[in-house]
């Protein structure tokens, strides 16, 4: 039923002057819209809408995710935008923070200024 309608993808902030910052001046997204209730960014293609929230539970998991081509790459040019990448104890990553995943790939997470997990994929080769 849903198989051909456009997918949609949310977060949620408590400050959006500061995530605007972040989703558009640090990841270089396209701003759409600055509405009432979200700010509208083009994910390319899909609709990304940063929820404008009074109060915010960030998840322990993933909420949002990008698949890049070379992930230590894109590491290293976000963090030199400020960007922290995460550790977990439980997951051997490298000096970037990129987790090479069993049977190929590679993953590397952050947070944005509100506590959302985003995360890097790069594919298996």
């Amino acid at each position: 039923m849903l198989r051909d309608s456009p997918s949609i993808a949310f977060v949620a902030t408590t400050d959006a002057p500061r995530a605007r910052g972040f989703y558009e001046g640090v990841l270089g997204l396209r701003l759409v819209a600055d509405e009432p209730f979200a700010l509208v960014f083009d994910l390319a293609g899909v609709m990304l809408r940063v929820a404008k929230v009074e109060q915010l539970e960030p998840q322990p998991f993933t909420v949002l995710g990008w698949q890049v081509h070379d992930v230590a790459a894109t590491v290293r040019a976000l963090s030199q935008k400020g960007v922290a990448f995460e550790r977990f104890p439980a997951m051997p990553q490298d000096d970037l923070g990129v987790w090479n995943v069993p049977g190929g790939g590679r993953v590397a997470w952050f947070k944005d200024p509100d506590r959302n997990l985003l995360s890097l994929t790069e594919s298996a080769r």
